[in-house]
């Protein structure tokens, strides 16, 4: 079993994607990027390997217009050995890798062209798993696309499309149920039709139901479609915003519903993917509820939120200072429930001047009379109800200048990182 993320990591240094505009492509421009891209990736490894986390989504946009051609570069050829090492470290740490093609790789459009399109961009995700040097159990995630007037001969077309793919591309993919078309009754007919796993996902579900079986009846269901070569059954957990529109991912995964769910899908068996706003964050959070019950590990969370929980609120702050003074006690549920509590109350310039001065506490002493002058206008602006961004960042470039590891990987920063 392995709780997992997708494409994103949150409130940790130098992990971003970077792109450019097609009208500025150049060859030395796109391996500027890459080189750029494949650090970042390294570095989500290098944090899921020390986070425990063992699964995560691979961004399609890690090659910039991978699939277009205005991408011309043998980028497979000239990052190989880079791209070799990085599956290398995947595998060695066990991580398992997946990709997920956006909604504009559709197999059956009726459109020519818009298949073509399709076929090259699921290429360019299984030559990406491919230079990683990845098994078959590394997958590429489909949905089946549009219903075009006719959802029969849609499938049908789907189906004709699939079976003209190469052998290597049919190995990685899987199939998922949507939130709009096709439902999970009718991926499972075309899974077993065609012999492709299908992915479960729970809140497409929800928005777009067959009928009122349970989540774990079709994760049951959908089990039956993996063989052995496609490695652990996976599926796609997510929760309902309950501020905005059906089908919106939360901010974070309530931990009480995520349990429920744990408990009915027999959980420990199946390989889950996060989709959620706040990534690895939950990532951790849903590892460390099903996992070994070790306090250093709540310890070790709330030194990274300490200072981003009291900026919100002191008096939570206080409150989880006191649930963690128990050291013979697994206190998890009631710890994240604090943390998510204070996440949302709305920032005050109080409070926001108060974690500030926290954190400058660490540097005062060293900083001369020209940076405290600084500081203290900054504060002066922030109490006055102006943003902190800019008290954040000086802050934020202290830490870095001071290298202070314990301040780097505080979430105080996440939002300026």
């Amino acid at each position: 079993m392995t709780i997992g993320y997708a494409c994103l990591t949150v409130g940790v240094l130098s992990v971003k994607f970077k792109t450019c505009r097609k009208d500025n492509v150049t060859d030395e421009k796109l391996i500027e990027l890459i080189d750029y891209n494949l650090a970042s990736l390294e570095n989500m490894l290098d944090y899921n390997i020390k986070n425990n986390i063992k699964l995560m989504r691979i961004s399609s946009d890690i090659i910039p217009f991978g699939s277009h051609e205005v991408n011309k570069i043998k980028w497979w050829e000239i990052f190989s050995d880079k791209i070799f090492e990085i599956g290398e470290l995947a595998k060695n740490n066990g991580i398992r890798l997946s990709m997920h093609p956006g909604q504009y790789t559709v197999i059956n459009s009726p459109r020519e062209d818009v298949v073509e399109r399709a076929f090259k961009d699921l290429e360019y995700h299984n030559r990406f798993l491919d230079a990683l040097n990845l098994d078959s159990t590394n997958k590429i995630i489909l949905h089946i696309g549009g219903a075009y007037g006719d959802k029969i001969k849609s499938i049908d077309r789907f189906c004709e499309n699939y079976q003209k793919l190469d052998d290597g591309i049919k190995d990685r993919l899987v199939i998922e149920n949507d939130d709009k078309i096709y439902n999970i009754s009718e991926v499972l007919e075309i899974g077993n039709r065609l012999n492709i796993p299908v992915v479960y996902d729970n809140l497409h579900n929800a928005v777009n139901p067959y009928d009122d079986k349970s989540d774990g009846y079709y994760v049951r269901e959908a089990n039956k479609t993996w063989g052995k070569k496609d490695g652990v059954q996976k599926v796609h957990y997510s929760q309902q915003d309950r501020d905005k529109k059906s089908g919106s991912h939360s901010s974070t995964i309530d931990l009480r519903e995520f349990h429920d769910y744990y408990k009915e899908v027999s959980g420990d068996k199946i390989d889950i993917m996060l989709e959620v706003k706040d990534k690895n964050l939950s990532a951790v959070k849903c590892n460390n509820l099903v996992g070994s019950k070790k306090i250093k590990k709540l310890e070790d969370e709330w030194a990274k939120y300490k200072y981003l929980v009291l900026e919100h609120s002191p008096k939570i702050y206080n409150d989880i200072r006191n649930l963690l003074k128990d050291k013979s006690y697994y206190p998890v549920i009631e710890f994240y429930d604090l943390i998510d509590e204070a996440l949302k109350i709305k920032l005050s310039a109080g409070h926001i001047v108060n974690a500030a001065e926290h954190i400058w506490g660490y540097f005062k002493d060293g900083e001369d009379e020209k940076s405290r002058l600084k500081y203290k206008r900054e504060l002066k602006k922030v109490s006055e109800g102006k943003s902190s961004n800019k008290l954040k960042r000086m802050l934020f470039e202290l830490s870095i200048i001071y290298n202070n590891k314990y301040l780097l990987e505080s979430l105080y920063f996440k939002d300026i990182i």
